[in-house]
């Protein structure tokens, strides 16, 4: 394991750079035609590019709850989108008994700093200070939600300034690069773009063939780009690993080809996105089919800087650092993958096998009620041949659909179903244990007691705004 780690003065620093809705096709080094992206692109293809990855989740703050957990978002406890605006939500976050990534770090002496968008939990009992992040600087929350944007705990702009957002996170990452380059860092850099809102920067308008979402992504880039500079300007280019994804697919179709599906839902467009690992003249360059998935980083990074993984609690992923050399990764080809949509087990994999649950309209959380149908009967799809997920063949292969049928009513008990816990699901963080977790539909929260409620209600910082609306 401490193969990767040259030695104790010279450990491998690591950036994980993580978008907000990019999808599959967004990049050109992934089939995007109308804008240019010269330093993904170099990442990719000197370094290993996935075309087969996947996040745990559709969307945003269960999907960063995995990545940074390496744990299913129902493990971890974290399952539902996190709205501070929203009274069933708003006092909920990542648990701080779970360990994340940048608590590994810390186990092994080096730096952390977040930039960007933290989406899991806005009280201070879930902020990224409790969580293992020495510093932070950006937007942590969804914007439609709250756009105010922080160095620290100080707010420095009440509104973010969307055209300089991008070269406002370049300029601090290229800081920090050049604070830290005499000590072991991670730096977790999650972009709030191309997730709406956006503005192009001055010097990127109209500089793309697929208007202001192909000019920010064009910016991003540059940013990128100039995070490379730095780190060789510094001479630790060849020293740091790079990890590049999304959080989860875009809101349109056509920016996750050739996969059906957005943002939202468990087709393939909802959950395949870019990832490259990039480690300049330390990894094998190749592009890689391997099956792999956000649950996967935890023990990829754990594994790089030599921290073994905590042995009080379940992991869903693998290391992936004997990829860097070519070799296979501990995971057996048959083990099933889940697609949770909140709550609702959709779907299960196994191999190129993808089979969808029957499922029913209650079952759908909020999110998605617009954007999925109630599923009668199973459908089987496979990916290999069928990578839109258009041509069902369950009926010729009733003994196959009849296996993952059986996975799914396994895994269900352990990490739960639409109105029930799992065996195996950890806590849910919250300001009130008193209160009930509402992690579907808010309107179930409709249904519950002033009594009930408790102080999620009583306390909700929206509720004196919300009540002067309605005496309007």
């Amino acid at each position: 394991m401490v193969a990767f780690v040259a030695n104790a003065a010279q450990k491998t620093n690591v950036i994980f750079i993580l978008m907000d809705d990019m999808g599959y096709s967004d990049v050109s080094c992934y089939g995007a035609t109308k804008v240019s992206t010269p330093n993904i692109d170099r990442m990719a293809a000197e370094g290993i590019r996935f075309t087969d990855f996947h996040t745990a989740a559709s969307i945003c703050s269960p999907s960063r709850a995995s990545f940074l957990t390496g744990a299913y978002p129902q493990r971890c406890g974290l399952y539902m989108g996190i709205n501070q605006n929203r009274e069933a939500h708003w006092f909920l976050g990542l648990n701080p008994d779970e360990i994340t990534i940048a608590e590994q770090f810390k186990t092994q002496g080096y730096v952390t700093a977040m930039v960007g968008k933290w989406h899991l939990g806005k009280e201070e009992k879930f902020s990224y200070f409790h969580q293992g992040f020495d510093h932070y600087y950006g937007a942590p929350d969804n914007m439609g939600h709250n756009s105010a944007f922080y160095d620290g705990r100080e707010v420095i702009y009440q509104s973010t300034p969307l055209e300089q957002l991008t070269k406002l996170y370049t300029e601090r990452m290229v800081k920090h690069i050049e604070d830290f380059k005499e000590q072991p860092f991670f730096i977790y850099f999650a972009h709030n773009y191309p997730h709406t809102p956006y503005k192009a920067g001055p010097d990127f308008k109209k500089s793309s063939q697929d208007g202001v979402r192909g000019d920010i992504i064009q910016e991003a880039d540059w940013g990128i780009g100039e995070i490379l500079k730095a780190l060789e300007v510094n001479g630790i280019l060849e020293n740091t690993v790079i990890v590049f994804s999304s959080d989860n697919g875009p809101v349109k179709q056509r920016y996750a080809q050739p996969y059906s599906g957005t943002k939202y839902v468990s087709m393939e467009g909802g959950h395949r996105v870019p990832f490259i690992i990039y480690w300049k003249g330390k990894i094998q360059p190749a592009v890689s089919d391997v099956p792999v998935i956000a649950m996967d980083l935890f023990p990829t990074f754990s594994e790089l800087i030599g921290a073994p993984l905590p042995s009080d609690r379940k992991y869903d992923g693998v290391s992936l650092t004997p990829l860097f050399k070519g070799d296979a990764i501990a995971r057996s080809a048959d083990e099933p993958f889940y697609y949770y949509n909140c709550e609702n087990l959709q779907c299960v994999r196994v191999g190129d096998w993808k089979l969808h649950l029957p499922r029913e309209k209650k079952q759908f959380p909020f999110w998605s009620m617009k954007k999925q149908k109630p599923i009668a009967t199973p459908r089987l799809y496979n990916l290999k041949d069928d990578a839109a997920e258009m041509n069902d063949v369950a009926a010729a292969h009733p003994e196959r659909v009849s296996e993952m049928m059986h996975l799914a009513e396994a895994a269900r008990p352990k990490l739960g179903e639409f109105g029930t816990r799992g065996s195996e699901q950890r806590a849910t963080g919250s300001l009130f244990p008193e209160v009930p977790v509402i992690g579907n539909h808010v309107l179930y929260w409709d249904q519950l007691s002033d009594e009930e409620k408790g102080r999620a209600k009583t306390e909700f910082k929206g509720a004196q705004k919300s009540t002067r609306k309605k005496s309007k």
